[in-house]
């Protein structure tokens, strides 16, 4: 769920105290959305998890000597569909990381700026929940 979506029920339960069957509806609205959140980040860590797996693996190998250190990386990424497919999609890649290393790069070294209160604002068409 957006920010928005949020502060649209709390306007919600702030405005119609008097309405339980709204309340139930939008408590399991709520509790399937965060169940779904759940189950993606329980994915995610899955995936993570192999892919560093894999790597440190990878690292190891080559420490200690083996021909082929990348084999456990190329199975992770073959396995997820990720392995680059030629040259082009290669270099793409290496442009993509060097890029990406940089702007990490860029905001480890800045300041982080709050000058006050955050203010909240919404931003977009305004939603009413249906009853």
């Amino acid at each position: 769920m957006t920010r928005s979506e949020f502060d649209d029920i709390r306007a919600h339960i702030t405005a119609e105290t008097d309405h339980a069957g709204d309340l139930v509806r939008i408590a399991r609205n709520l509790l399937d959305d965060l169940e779904q959140v759940r189950t993606r980040e329980a994915l995610l860590r899955s995936h993570y998890l192999g892919l560093l797996t894999a790597a440190r693996a990878s690292v190891a190998a080559e420490r200690a000597g083996d021909p082929d250190p990348l084999v456990f990386l190329r199975h992770e990424l073959d396995r997820r569909g990720q392995l680059p497919g030629d040259d082009e999609q290669a270099q793409r890649i290496l442009a993509d990381a060097k890029a990406a290393m940089t702007m990490v790069a860029e905001l480890d070294q800045a300041p982080l700026r709050r000058t006050g209160p955050r203010l909240r604002r919404c931003i977009g068409m305004s939603r009413s929940l249906n009853r």
